[in-house]
């Protein structure tokens, strides 16, 4: 059985363009995943969807698949993402329109669907995850997103899809279902399903396992970040692989880059759960095998859970926030009087605000807790922020701090302020069985 190459040519939605176009080209790859979804990242397709129904899925679909689209048809390598977003079907049609002007309009153009559960949650009295309540409970509910597994993505290639695009898939199935399929692992095969998901964790942020969000300067250094190459694997049938990248792109595989990937966003290694298998890390092991390999071994899993994850998007009241900027001597004297001018202002005025935030970038925006007496900081900006329960409300916040320009301490300069409606996010569990997908080929669609 021959090695599977898999690369991935976005970790989020805002990625970089060029690095997917270098694994295509130089990357011997069979299949290209393009992963670029977050937790709030549908919610706001969503929203964008209910102003424009043509709209919803990513904003650089169309640039992507315009760097790539030709070069992996040349060279058979197949295409699934999520690009979809909160309209899989909208995404597809404008990529086989990009195909026909291009003279591909023989490439097979496969559209995931099921993942919205609009009406199967809605309403309803299911449990919150991370806070209390039920989905009833919640106020101006946008969209609700079950994470899909590998079997629609299955399906699709069982079709000989060259482009698959989806929704809200769980971002290690759209690496798994290609291995699944190469493979011919079974459904119940729990130990190389771990093992397939541990593949496609550690690529599905791109660029964080070749380097990307693990420099530190000094303490973790890492070459050419500027021209940073994007992860591929190389898959065996038992599911072990060698992460690596393109010679001679930026960046660099090692086992601290693997190892931080590995560990993020996993609440627990021994048990991290999956629409298609209950993942367990905990006895992986990382061998570097020469420069930018590292090999992966030792992933398993057991029993998939018998609910999928639902996001549930929501409105949740209006964010307001100003900001200026003070610097030269005494600036962060003069920023704290700014703040303590706000508050009192807020008080006086009973402004109808809540979860109110005073803060010095540069200070204590991030790192909260006893600061120096004299910080020897040359320039600060004050940030204030807090919500309202409507856009009105919000807007009175940045008006006050904007206002500080003539009423309040010297030098201040460079003030802004915005006002906007906040969407939340929740989660929920929602029975496997009431969730059905829909995979479907799109034909004749004209130029």
């Amino acid at each position: 059985m021959p090695t599977i190459r898999i690369g991935c040519g976005a970790g989020f939605a805002e990625d970089r363009v060029e690095p997917a176009l270098r694994l295509v080209e130089e990357g011997k790859l069979d299949y290209l995943v393009f992963e670029c979804l977050a937790e709030r990242t549908i919610t706001l397709a969503q929203a964008a969807r209910l102003v424009d129904a043509d709209a919803g899925f990513n904003e650089f679909l169309e640039a992507r698949f315009d760097a790539v689209m030709e070069e992996a048809a040349s060279r058979g390598v197949r295409i699934i993402t999520n690009m979809g977003g909160a309209n899989p079907l909208a995404a597809a049609e404008r990529v086989a329109h990009m195909a026909q002007r291009k003279g591909l309009g023989h490439l097979k153009i496969v559209v995931v669907t099921g993942d919205d559960v609009f009406e199967q949650v809605r309403g309803t009295s299911l449990p919150l995850w991370e806070q209390p309540g039920t989905v009833a409970s919640l106020n101006n509910v946008i969209s609700t997103n079950a994470y899909l597994g590998i079997a629609p993505i299955l399906e699709a290639l069982r079709l000989d899809a060259d482009i698959i695009i989806t929704g809200r898939v769980a971002d290690p199935s759209l690496f798994l279902a290609p291995l699944v399929h190469e493979f011919g692992w079974s459904s119940d095969d729990w130990e190389r399903l771990g093992a397939g998901t541990a593949v496609g964790h550690l690529l599905e942020c791109a660029g964080h396992v070749t380097g990307g969000y693990f420099a530190d300067p000094g303490v973790k250094d890492v070459p050419g970040l500027a021209d940073l190459g994007f992860p591929l694997a190389e898959v065996d049938e038992d599911g072990s692989c060698i992460i690596t990248k393109v010679p001679g792109t930026g960046g660099m595989v090692t086992v601290g880059t693997v190892t931080e990937q590995l560990l993020y966003e996993v609440h627990d290694p021994a048990r991290y759960l999956t629409p298609d298998v209950v993942a367990d890390f905990s006895q992986v092991t990382l061998t570097q095998v020469g420069p930018d390999r590292v090999a992966v071994r030792g992933a398993t899993g057991s029993e998939r859970p018998a609910t999928l994850k639902v996001s549930v998007g929501y409105a949740d009241g209006c964010i307001g926030e100003g900001q200026i900027s003070y610097a030269g001597p005494n600036a962060v004297a003069r920023g704290r009087l700014a703040i303590g001018i706000i508050r009192e202002r807020i008080e006086m005025l009973r402004l109808d605000v809540t979860d109110m935030r005073y803060e010095l970038i540069g200070v204590d925006a991030v790192r909260r807790g006893p600061m120096r007496p004299d910080p020897d900081i040359a320039e600060v900006r004050v940030r204030v922020i807090g919500r309202a329960p409507d856009l009105e409300g919000a807007r009175r916040i940045g008006h006050e701090v904007a206002a500080l320009w003539l009423n309040g301490p010297s030098g201040g300069a460079g003030a802004t302020r915005n006002a906007r409606e906040n969407l939340a996010v929740a989660s929920t569990f929602l029975p496997r069985e009431l969730v059905e997908h829909t995979v479907t080929l799109l034909e004749g669609v004209p130029a």
